[in-house]
């Protein structure tokens, strides 16, 4: 493979991706697949940092619907995302790829804090980062929360893994006449209100110039094509 065109990526994770096809809780052969397609790219000496949501365990706006304060449900939608953190860090340590989980929560029994210049020497060395406990705050999604790291980072690129391949007009899943984009900029995101990432994510993007790629996480090899300049999925950008 010639050399990627990205140097340091953020992947973003839904949760949901990691249940499976149980919908919910967690699937160890899926974070095995997503850690092989880690690997691979780490392997090609890409420095690779990596945001996971927690929606296969709880929402936190869901719980807050159902009855729950919202600052508690983000609280526990953010121990949520360690918990997929860990298991994602223990199917790449277990593929012998060396990775460091770094949270904005304290639970130093499982995760070092979150510092941003350790988190970019682990990078330096060539480990995985697993950005875990969202912002630390509640009332923000793991989107702001990927956005704001890579940024840290400093990321060239926030690749987001979902379940279809890429931007749409309107739901695929739902809708069969459903319009691909191939390329579109951050105003058509907030003028069309897609959801690609939240508007808050998107604003802080926008204000950093940070590209986001809409790739399906289930494309195997996607992460190395993307890296080799194939144009798979939906790049977002000025």
């Amino acid at each position: 493979m010639k050399k990627p065109i990205f140097s340091r990526i953020l992947l973003k994770l839904s949760g949901e991706i990691l249940a499976g096809e149980k919908g919910f809780g967690l699937d160890p052969n899926v974070a095995k697949k997503i850690a092989l397609e880690i690997k691979s790219v780490n392997d090609l000496g890409v420095s690779v940092g990596i945001v996971i949501g927690g929606g296969n365990i709880i929402r936190g706006e869901l719980a807050e619907v159902q009855g729950m304060d919202r600052v508690s449900a983000d609280y526990l939608g953010m121990l949520a995302t360690i918990i997929n953190s860990i298991t994602l860090q223990d199917a790449l340590e277990k593929n012998n790829c060396e990775t460091r989980t770094l949270s904005a929560l304290s639970i130093s029994q499982l995760a070092e804090p979150y510092i941003r210049r350790r988190a970019i020497r682990h990078l330096e060395k060539n480990r995985v980062i697993i950005l875990a406990g969202g912002t630390g705050n509640p009332y923000f999604s793991t989107d702001t929360a990927a956005v704001l790291r890579a940024t840290e980072i400093e990321s060239e690129v926030i690749i987001k893994g979902t379940k279809v391949d890429g931007v749409y007009n309107k739901d695929p899943i739902k809708y069969n006449d459903a319009v691909k984009f191939q390329t579109i900029s951050y105003r058509e995101v907030f003028d069309k209100d897609l959801q690609v990432m939240d508007m808050t994510a998107i604003t802080l993007a926008k204000e950093n110039k940070l590209p986001i790629i809409v790739y399906d996480v289930n494309h195997e090899g996607g992460l190395k094509k993307i890296l080799s300049g194939k144009k798979i999925g939906t790049y977002v950008g000025s």
